[in-house]
């Protein structure tokens, strides 16, 4: 369902970036979390077609890691009609929208409290 290949706009890598910086998190495990937080907050895709042109371009499962077939499937449930790139828009979508809520933590142990 969602490429094998992913990369994210290039405001959003930097926000994880910084976030590295902060709290150690590299950028795909904080996407991660990003996402989740996003889904949880009642975010929807509306079909907006970002521009995808973050340097860092990783395998799905680097992305994903362990949560990818929960990230496919909770993305197949939110929208059952999208095709591979509309995927992949999604979910830099809710990555972009979720890092808004993570991104300021300065260290690690008030990030975690958080979540």
């Amino acid at each position: 369902m969602l490429p094998n290949r992913m990369n994210l706009t290039r405001t959003t890598e930097e926000q994880l970036k910084k976030l590295k910086g902060y709290t150690g998190i590299t950028p795909n495990v904080s996407a991660r979390i990003a996402f989740f937080r996003s889904i949880e907050s009642d975010f929807r895709y509306q079909g907006q077609e970002a521009k995808l042109d973050g340097s860092l371009v990783l395998d799905k499962y680097t992305w994903l890691g362990e949560t990818s077939d929960v990230t496919e499937l909770v993305l197949k449930m939110y929208y059952p009609k999208l095709d591979s790139k509309e995927y992949q828009q999604a979910w830099a979508a809710h990555v972009e929208d979720g890092v808004a809520s993570i991104r300021n933590y300065r260290n690690l142990s008030d990030l975690a409290t958080a979540i």
